[in-house]
């Protein structure tokens, strides 16, 4: 039997997250298909057929699939599951959208968000906000997983593999897009940013964020907070890193004025480099951190950005 991975893409551009869930795949030690399903998405599919594992590159490119809406890449991915006994996607928004209707509609348990992969039937995952790791085996006959691309690594390149055309275009009539507001910037987005700079409640309201600015400006960052930043409604809540955030692993993840919370450590603590700064001591932060700072960080964030 062979594996499916279901492409992540967003705006023809591929995200580095597919590269990081065929690397997971890799370890089944079985043929690796990927599905780029879209519209005006064939350089999306070029660019799958070049990372390293890939066997073949499944190319739906119908206006059926823009909007990459549940409904539709269900009844799609169901349609060509015959074939392999493991479907993996990344455990991103689009991820988590359409791959329990997939379960439901195959009638198997999907294993969620998977950091490791100790055989074709047994994978590791985090529970319990990451504070404890559940190994878990499947004796399902077709394996339906998200992964949690910040436990792995980018693929390699490769010579360019076969893309086949399928020509699908039904679409489900359940559902219609309508409209997406997305926020825009500059930065680098927290999922795939290689640094982050994160703000706590510590940072007292949303107009002392600025002090980021320089700093991540000089490190290519991108800005993120806490949970309790969100909720005292410092920053909009698409910055929010943390269990019921974004969970990311940059290399370097400056967290200032965080307590360190269960919540917005199961979303940061695998991290390469962590440095904290916070003025208390007895901060959980301090725990997981590589490098700690007890200090003000009023005082410390601008001596930063002058150093920098």
């Amino acid at each position: 039997m062979k594996t499916l991975i279901i492409a992540d893409h967003e705006y023809g551009v591929l995200k580095p997250e597919t590269s990081k869930t065929i690397n997971a795949a890799v370890k089944l030690g079985q043929d690796i298909d990927v599905l780029v399903a879209g519209f005006n998405v064939s350089e999306t599919a070029a660019a799958a057929a070049s990372i390293a594992g890939v066997n073949q590159v499944v190319l739906v490119d119908t206006a059926s699939f823009e909007h990459q809406q549940a409904e539709n890449m269900a009844d799609l991915v169901v349609s060509l599951s015959a074939d392999y006994s493991h479907i993996l996607a990344s455990a991103t928004t689009t991820g988590k959208n359409f791959m329990p209707r997939v379960a439901a509609l195959l009638d198997k348990n999907q294993i969620s968000e998977i950091i490791a992969v100790v055989d074709a039937d047994t994978f590791k995952r985090p529970i319990y906000a990451g504070n404890a790791i559940a190994t878990v085996k499947s004796l399902e006959d077709k394996k339906l997983i998200t992964v949690r691309a910040s436990a792995f690594d980018l693929q390699d390149t490769q010579t360019a593999a076969n893309i086949v055309n399928n020509d699908t275009s039904n679409a489900a009539t359940g559902s219609v897009f309508v409209s997406k507001e997305q926020a825009e910037s500059e930065r680098p987005e927290l999922t795939a940013a290689p640094v982050i700079v994160s703000g706590g409640r510590g940072m007292q309201n949303g107009e002392n964020f600025k002090l980021f600015e320089g700093i991540a400006d000089k490190l290519g960052a991108a800005i993120g907070a806490s949970r309790a930043a969100v909720d005292a409604g410092f920053v909009p809540n698409d910055m929010q890193v943390g269990q019921t955030g974004k969970i990311v692993a940059p290399n370097l993840y400056i967290a200032v004025g965080i307590s360190g919370a269960i919540q917005h450590l199961a979303g940061m603590k695998d991290s390469k480099v962590i440095v904290a700064i916070n003025k208390d001591p007895d901060a959980p932060i301090f725990q997981v951190a590589d490098y700690g700072l007890v200090a003000d960080l009023f005082d410390i964030l601008p001596e930063l950005e002058a150093a920098l």
